[in-house]
């Protein structure tokens, strides 16, 4: 069997363009024992591979003429383990390919009857538990607090803000331009977003913050959280969990001064989302309720075909995206 591999094909310099990426061929692997042939149905698609490609994620490195890495959904199409059989659906660390040859123990079995599979990559993957883990159980939200999240429609900032709205919150967006502020507000349900390419961040923050920012979900870094860090309520959490706005450039800028932290009291959490794998099975139950109950939407942008990857990261990484970036490799 002949298996489609997408490989970094060099190490870009600033954004990432399609041309530092390239499709590969190879025979598929035999099986041994305890291991599982998946035919991988959705990729993951995610800022901190950009890291990875940099050498500077705690995940480890992507270097020229390897697979790029990535979680996936995937069918079972044949196994050497008791675990698992033709036809499950599973959800594990396949990457960017057709198809992959994975460890038993390194799979997650996903229910038979799921209504969407790309889900467990999105607002019941680790996409969403990143917003669960960082918003509610390090935030640790209450009604009536504001909340204000960059990024607001990408993967993990829809699902927070929608999230923070069940828990009774505001909610703030910060967008880079009209029209994702606009669906912020009109899908996300976003209170007021502000578009960082057409407005005054801070005067803004001003204007919907009277009372100061009670919890932010950093998902950029950078100049954003400077700015919000000086407009911080008093007891204000802030969870740092990305650092959007840097990943692209070779020097990190500097953090804010740590006396807009001292003169809130404020919380300031360093999130990884590996240290909560034991909530993981808690976070589904909870947000597929929400789901189930139209409170918690899928919102979600999908790409067809493997070949594809590449345009559909670079668009991430130019910060095009609307919704949290899927491959959809194969039915």
């Amino acid at each position: 069997m002949i298996n489609t591999i997408v490989q970094l094909s060099e190490t870009p310099v600033g954004v990432p363009k399609p041309s530092d990426f390239k499709l590969a061929t190879a025979e598929v692997a035999n099986l041994q024992n305890d291991e599982v042939l998946c035919q991988i149905m959705y990729l993951s698609l995610d800022p901190y591979m950009r890291s990875q490609i940099s050498g500077l994620h705690i995940s480890g490195s992507v270097l020229p003429g390897t697979m790029m890495n990535g979680e996936t959904v995937a069918r079972v199409i044949d196994s050497k383990s008791d675990e698992f059989k033709k036809g499950d659906i599973v959800r594990g660390f396949g990457g960017w390919q057709q198809y992959a040859v994975l460890p038993a123990k390194a799979l997650t079995k996903l229910p038979a009857d799921a209504s969407s599979y790309s889900a467990y990559l999105s607002a019941l993957g680790s996409t969403g538990l990143t917003a669960y883990a960082a918003l509610i159980l390090k935030g640790a939200p209450k009604q009536g607090d504001t909340v204000v999240i960059p990024a607001a429609t990408g993967g993990v900032g829809s699902t927070a803000a929608q999230l923070a709205k069940i828990y009774g919150c505001k909610v703030i967006g910060i967008a880079g331009g009209e029209e994702k502020c606009r669906l912020a507000i009109e899908k996300l349900g976003y209170d007021a977003c502000i578009d960082r390419k057409n407005e005054n961040v801070a005067e803004k923050l001003k204007e919907h913050c009277p009372d100061g920012v009670d919890i932010y979900l950093d998902l950029v870094g950078g100049e954003t959280l400077n700015i919000v860090s000086t407009q911080l309520a008093i007891g204000a959490r802030v969870i740092l969990c990305g650092i959007m706005s840097e990943v692209n450039k070779t020097e990190r800028s500097g953090g804010p001064m740590p006396a807009m932290w001292i003169k809130s009291r404020a919380t300031v959490y360093g999130f990884v989302v590996y240290d909560f794998e034991g909530q993981r099975a808690e976070f589904i139950k909870e947000c597929q309720a929400y789901i189930d109950d139209k409170r918690l939407m899928l919102f979600e942008e999908i790409t067809t075909g493997i070949e594809n990857a590449p345009d559909a990261f670079c668009r991430l990484m130019n910060g095009k995206n609307i919704g949290k970036v899927i491959v959809k490799v194969s039915e």
